[in-house]
């Protein structure tokens, strides 16, 4: 029998270091990515009017998670794990956002 841990690494952005998580909250933020609208859902996670510019909100999610994965890791009575989720959602779609996209080939007819 092996040992499976149930702690996982993804990166979230290339030059970041991989963040570790529980490999539960990873795969419920994989799952609720389907579900992911922008315009609704960071508005809501960010409690702001109106969604800043891809890429521009990333370092204040990132921050945001940091904070509740230490009061998680506490083991602190004020841990709110659906917006821990929701955090991760964000974080997941946001760095695919603001991914920088391949230039399609031009196709040129001679």
């Amino acid at each position: 029998m092996t040992m499976m841990s149930n702690v996982i690494a993804f990166q979230p952005r290339l030059g970041q270091p991989p963040l570790r998580r529980p490999r539960l909250l990873v795969r419920a933020a994989r799952a609720g990515l389907a579900g992911w609208s922008r315009r609704r859902d960071l508005r809501r996670v960010l409690k702001c009017d109106a969604p800043p510019p891809a890429g521009i909100a990333l370092p204040r999610l990132l921050a945001e998670e940091e904070r509740l994965d230490l009061i998680r890791r506490s083991g602190q009575a004020g841990y709110d794990m659906h917006r821990h989720v929701m955090l991760l959602i964000a974080i997941l779609a946001e760095t695919a956002q603001a991914a920088p996209r391949p230039v399609p080939n031009r196709v040129t007819c001679p």
